[in-house]
């Protein structure tokens, strides 16, 4: 058993392998905003909850959905987007794609409607591995690998994310992406 896990950076997806007995983590992908040596921090982009964001944030009008980042610090906001232009502080992830930012700047242009859904995507919670945590787990095979465009994140049903990034890889991943969830109902 090779005991070397794959490199992780920036930008890359963590898709829960189809069996993954984490219920936390069940056929999600996990966008990872930050990789160091002390630990990861990312954002699940396919568990939708049943409030939007101004259920949480009196002052943002528009009914934005709010994702779980994770079972992590549930009562902290963390948002991505696609449009720094608009947002001081933001962190880049990949091309395309940003992390957190200045909050007063996300408030004013969601209110305006220059921030909309296609553009930004606010998470409960996050996903967090300790130094040497998600090594374990990727040498366990529980996550697979990949990359993603922010075109493909924000154009992608959340219902069909899963599934459509693992099409997306092709071959071996295309028919991993039809197993059943429970395959005993198979």
């Amino acid at each position: 058993m090779n005991t070397t896990p794959p490199a992780v950076t920036n930008g890359d997806l963590l898709i829960a392998e189809p069996f993954m007995g984490d219920t936390n983590f069940e056929r999600s992908v996990v966008l990872v905003c930050e990789h160091s040596q002390a630990g990861t921090f990312g954002l699940v982009l396919n568990q939708l909850t049943d409030i939007h964001l101004s259920d949480v944030i009196e002052e943002i009008h528009p009914d934005l959905p709010l994702f779980v980042g994770g079972p992590v610090q549930q009562n902290t906001l963390h948002f991505i987007h696609r449009r720094p232009d608009l947002i001081d502080g933001s962190i880049r992830v990949v091309d395309g794609l940003y992390w957190s930012g200045d909050f007063e700047q996300i408030k004013r242009a969601v209110n305006l409607g220059t921030l909309t859904e296609r553009d930004v995507r606010f998470f409960i919670g996050y996903s967090g591995w300790s130094e040497g945590q998600l090594d374990a787990e990727l040498v366990q095979k529980a996550w697979i690998i990949s990359r993603i465009t922010a075109d493909f994140l924000f154009d992608t049903p959340t219902k069909e994310f899963w599934r459509g990034v693992l099409k997306r890889m092709g071959g071996e991943y295309k028919a991993i992406a039809h197993y059943p969830v429970d395959p005993r109902l198979n």
